[in-house]
């Protein structure tokens, strides 16, 4: 133990800083007053850390427009030369990439389709991707964040349903760059941004639920998804609030995923089991508005989605609910079915002031903004944040 102590103490030097940093994410544009105020920091601490970060490359400071009598302050930024984070969301159908500053800004977006359920191809399409921003951006590259429609053990992906694979080494992804490689499912990370940024911003203990193929989420509790033993928690599509006769492609009977997704509706309508679960729901809440049979089954589903979120109400006691993917669209198209499904689920001291269920404020961008948020949490610590002064020393 004596032997890590030097690191110790080298990163604790870093802990003010860091708590700096997260402020800038938490509010891009903030003043180093406002800084001050926010961290009950001394105006002189302040100025010695921005200062600092500055120095570093890791922050930029502009003056701020004279707002009344007072001491003039300046607008905190990113450093035009400072670290960034890859942040890449790979779906059914396609996958996207972004570059994100210590702001948490998202920039230089790409996206593009992928027509083949074997992984290999796949991953090899985004590793270009991923290598082009490598070449651009060089060293100012500090972690690559992504999410995917999957769950994970320990950071292994082993199952990802919508996709169609089973266990699946995504280390090729940074293989060779000596970057670490951040993953997360996609409905956790799209929790996270909502938690830190999004509808759910302040609230101690938020439920994120997110309809795309089946039914993913998380509980986030202090800005963080509780995620349980070796990270594969928050499965919420595979809770046994479905038909017991229906078999899930995870393995399990009577899974949540088959109530409420495109594949119940096909069900409800006659049709048989879709191809694209994705497709053929927004077709479906498409036509609903004029057609009856398929606005009875969007309704029959839009309950049995409300039913479940009545139960993990219960289990849990969040402060909010927040909607993802089609999960707002199925609420709309049907409310009052939903909200008597959600009422109707609830325990009886519950429904006098049951949990706002709000839709998603980050909508499709949820799950990247999520793995952006989660990649800053590692170029700030404290310990990425000594690597990189020792990198660049003043």
């Amino acid at each position: 133990m004596a032997r890590d102590r030097p690191e110790r103490a080298r990163d604790a030097r870093w802990r003010a800083a860091a708590d700096v940093l997260a402020q800038v994410r938490r509010e891009p544009g903030i003043t180093r007053a406002s800084v001050a105020r926010r961290l009950n920091l001394s105006t002189g601490s302040t100025t010695e850390i921005t200062a600092r970060l500055r120095d570093l490359r890791l922050l930029t400071e502009t003056p701020a427009p004279v707002r009344g009598r007072g001491r003039p302050t300046t607008v905190l930024a990113p450093h035009p030369s400072g670290p960034l984070v890859l942040a890449a969301e790979l779906r059914q159908e396609d996958w996207r990439c972004a570059v994100a500053t210590l702001d948490g800004r998202v920039a230089h977006l790409q996206t593009g389709r992928h027509a083949g359920r074997e992984p290999g191809p796949v991953l090899a399409a985004l590793r270009q991707v991923l290598d082009r921003s490598w070449r651009r951006y060089g060293e100012r590259v500090r972690a690559v964040s992504l999410a995917v429609a999957a769950t994970f053990v320990d950071g292994d992906l082993v199952q990802a349903s919508s996709l169609g694979w089973g266990p699946v080494d995504l280390t090729g992804l940074s293989a060779g760059t000596g970057l670490p490689l951040l993953v997360g499912n996609d409905a956790t990370l799209a929790g996270v941004a909502e938690a830190r940024t999004g509808s759910a911003a302040g609230a101690a203990t938020a439920l994120h639920l997110l309809v795309e193929v089946g039914i993913g989420g998380a509980l986030i509790v202090g800005g963080h998804p509780v995620t349980g033993a070796g990270g594969a928690g928050g499965e919420y599509g595979h809770v046994p609030f479905g038909d017991r006769r229906l078999r899930c492609p995870c393995g399990a009977r009577g899974c949540w995923d088959l109530e409420v997704d495109g594949r119940a509706l096909a069900r409800h309508l006659g049709d048989p089991p879709p191809a694209d679960p994705h497709t053929y729901m927004r077709e479906v809440l498409d036509r609903a508005p004029r057609d009856a049979a398929a606005a009875r089954a969007v309704a029959t589903v839009a309950s049995a989605l409300a039913s479940g979120i009545a139960g993990l109400v219960n289990a849990h006691a969040p402060d909010v609910v927040t909607l993802g993917g089609f999960a707002g669209s199925l609420r709309a198209a049907a409310p009052a079915g939903f909200d008597e499904a959600y009422a109707g689920g609830l325990m009886t001291f519950r429904r006098a002031q049951p949990p706002p269920v709000l839709d998603a404020a980050h909508g499709d961008e949820g799950a990247l903004r999520g793995a952006v948020a989660v990649g800053l949490d590692h170029v700030t610590s404290e310990a990425a944040l000594a690597s990189w002064a020792e990198r660049h020393p003043r």
